[in-house]
């Protein structure tokens, strides 16, 4: 199918101008003023965006914690994620059996995805134990299976000593791979966590009080640290949420660490107030690190104006609320961690980002897409709109305004963090490889259209 997009602003992370797109199949053909119609399916942008697809890099889909499964598979997942203008993801695996191998989760994962997801998507590989089995698979996984990120948790039942991260930061140095970190104090907290439960503190405020940011913040420099020792390896933090924890980040990129970092949406406009909301709401908003301190806020946009966050990813996660949550509603240690986000993102980000001027239009396509797809081993292949480059195209009108409500989004969950707030600017199209797949907040593609990306990571 030829297409051609007609007089839309188009917009990547370093330009803005006026031009058509004309697509022939997958991928985008040409681009220039005044291309000629012929014989192929117009699609009129005039006043719009027209943006490269967005790119989600963390994101938790058939994630199953024991307690509760995530309510979005990889069907439901991505017809959320097309409707709200991302064209791809990068799942984090769940943990396997105790004692699996790498390729374990790689193929149980293939398993849930192929057929179901209807935009593209990869995985990072899960890392649960480190010996020297786990070391040299990590070679297969890279170069057979396409996998160069592997994500360890310093918290948790598969949590990675000090010296298990640094045999993995020096072997994947070695092979051209990144190490991404979920990074807290794992003794701080179960140290916290039983203090409250010991003395009844129960409601959902204890959650964040269990997990200040100090038990983040120690746990990134450590990383940063390992990282210095490992030859400079390259590190990605994942859902950074506090200014305390972005100071080592800064100190180490300033003394030129390839430290990376990513936030999420519900860092940037969501503070701790909200787990004292009445009906047990505060529920809704228990995930690891927690909500922080309104002033937080202002920190990250800054860190992400000034180039210290590169990344702007979800960490979607659905429980519901009636239900999974309700596991914590007389302790908080009992409910699942986590909140959906994957289709709210891009037009939060438009809306609370560029339109009140937080951030440059081009930043915006910076973080949710390039720098995504830079870090991750898809960019140019995704992240831009270039000839050549697949035809992940979303647009965008700046002045279509939004009502957010659950009601009017495709996750597959009883609920959304920022229930009530009015955006101003969002998706109206999504085209992954040159089809449609999402069309006025209707998804009009189909299940399995998504393909698996192969990556190669070059940081």
């Amino acid at each position: 199918m030829s297409t051609i997009i007609k007089n839309g602003t188009i917009i990547t992370a370093s330009d803005t101008y006026i031009a058509d797109i004309h697509i022939d199949g997958d991928t985008i053909k040409q681009i220039g003023v005044n291309l000629p119609i012929n014989n192929h399916e117009v699609i009129d942008a005039t006043g719009r965006y027209v943006i490269p697809g967005g790119i989600d890099v963390h994101t938790h889909l058939n994630l199953d914690v024991g307690i509760a499964v995530a309510k979005d598979d990889f069907y439901t997942g991505t017809v959320a994620a097309a409707c709200g203008g991302t064209t791809t993801i990068v799942d984090h695996m769940g943990f396997g059996p105790k004692g699996c191998n790498l390729k374990h989760q790689v193929d149980a994962y293939h398993g849930y995805a192929d057929g179901k997801a209807v935009i593209d998507y990869s995985f990072h590989g899960v890392l649960q134990h480190v010996n020297e089995e786990i070391l040299d698979e990590m070679e297969e996984i890279i170069n057979n299976e396409g996998i160069p990120s592997f994500k360890a948790y310093l918290t948790y039942d598969y949590k990675l000593s000090d010296m298990e991260v640094l045999k993995v930061l020096i072997r994947l140095k070695e092979l051209g791979g990144l190490t991404t970190v979920h990074p807290e104090n794992d003794a701080a907290v179960n140290y916290l966590r039983s203090y409250y439960s010991q003395k009844g503190m129960l409601t959902p405020i204890y959650h964040a009080l269990s997990r200040p940011q100090e038990c983040e913040a120690e746990a990134i420099n450590r990383m940063i640290n390992l990282a210095a020792i490992a030859g400079n390896a390259p590190l990605y933090i994942v859902h950074l949420s506090c200014g305390l924890g972005l100071d080592y980040i800064k100190m180490a990129s300033e003394r030129g660490q390839k430290v990376y970092a990513e936030t999420c949406p519900q860092y940037l406009l969501l503070d701790d107030e909200s787990y004292n909301d009445p009906n047990n709401e505060g529920l809704k908003y228990i995930m690891s690190p927690p909500l922080r301190k309104k002033q937080d806020q202002e920190k990250l946009w800054k860190g992400i104006r000034d180039g210290f966050i590169q990344v702007v990813a979800t960490d979607h996660c659905p429980f519901d609320f009636n239900g999974h949550k309700q596991l914590g509603k007389d302790d908080f240690t009992k409910c699942p961690n986590g909140t959906p986000g994957i289709e709210t993102r891009v037009p939060l980000l438009f809306s609370e980002g560029v339109s009140k001027g937080r951030i440059s239009i081009n930043k915006f396509v910076e973080i949710i897409a390039a720098n995504p797809a830079k870090i991750f081993g898809l960019y140019p292949q995704k992240g831009t709109i270039a000839v050549g480059a697949d035809a992940d195209i979303v647009i965008i009108d700046p002045k279509k305004e939004v009502v957010m409500t659950n009601s009017i989004l495709h996750e597959n969950v009883d609920y959304t963090a920022y229930e009530g707030m009015r955006l101003k600017g969002y998706p109206v199209l999504t085209l992954v490889r040159g089809k449609v797949v999402a069309k006025d907040n209707k998804f009009v593609g189909e299940a399995g259209y998504g393909k698996f990306i192969k990556r190669s990571i070059n940081l």
